[in-house]
């Protein structure tokens, strides 16, 4: 996949490049910073908190590397929380390219190995990577996926609206927001008026949240 290359941000913390989109899988200013304070705090800790609950199912629109995955894993580990979590990628990254990331400075040993090693199964159904985490991915593109279950946490991750703007319509987030609980949180890292207003028209609240490392302010939508 020669369009991929590796680049490392601000915090240390590798990303990847795709050449086709122009753009990284993660942000430039951090990569780990950036997954753990939009996604992991603004939404996991922030849906347990507000729902006093241990458990949780998660649903990410942009797998991409794994990186939001792996530090939710690594914390539902440590603070015994329960999690189903289900990536969307349409186009996955090979085994070969995932075990090269480096990510396994940020979370323990054992989460891992046993990712590295479920990670092409979890395309064919859910797999236990611990005891309190199953993960299962999803190979299509937003608007194809379906599935029974709903989910009280969406990671939105998809690039950019300036180069995949598709993901980004009234039509796909209205498709994606379909599969979420009622008081259900939805986090991404961007904010713009036409988010602002989709969401609303969707019936979320709307937070204009602290942004990661390189930009001011985040989106955090609670379905009513």
């Amino acid at each position: 996949m020669s369009n991929l290359t590796f680049v490392t941000t601000a915090d240390g913390s590798k990303t990847i490049f795709n050449a086709e989109v122009g753009e990284n899988y993660h942000s430039r200013h951090g990569a780990l910073q950036e997954s753990q304070h939009v996604f992991l705090h603004s939404g996991l800790k922030y849906f347990l908190e507000k729902n006093n609950t241990t458990d949780a199912s998660i649903l990410e629109v942009g797998y991409g590397t794994g990186l939001n995955f792996l530090v939710t894993a690594d914390f539902c580990d440590k603070k015994k929380v329960d999690v189903q979590y289900t990536g969307i990628e349409a186009y996955p990254l090979p085994p070969a390219m995932i075990s090269e990331t480096g990510y396994d400075q940020y979370v323990s040993g054992h989460i891992w190995e046993q990712f590295l090693s479920n990670y092409s199964a979890s395309f064919h159904g859910p797999v236990q990577v611990d005891e309190h985490t199953s993960l299962e991915i999803a190979e299509c593109r937003l608007q194809d996926f379906t599935s029974k279950r709903k989910f009280d946490v969406i990671y939105f991750d998809a690039f950019a609206a300036v180069h995949q703007p598709e993901m980004w319509t009234d039509e796909a987030l209205s498709h994606i927001c379909k599969f979420l609980n009622g008081g259900g949180v939805f986090v991404t890292y961007a904010i713009t008026g036409n988010l602002k207003r989709s969401m609303k028209a969707l019936g979320f609240t709307i937070e204009k949240a602290p942004g990661a490392p390189g930009k001011r302010e985040m989106l955090r939508a609670v379905k009513l």
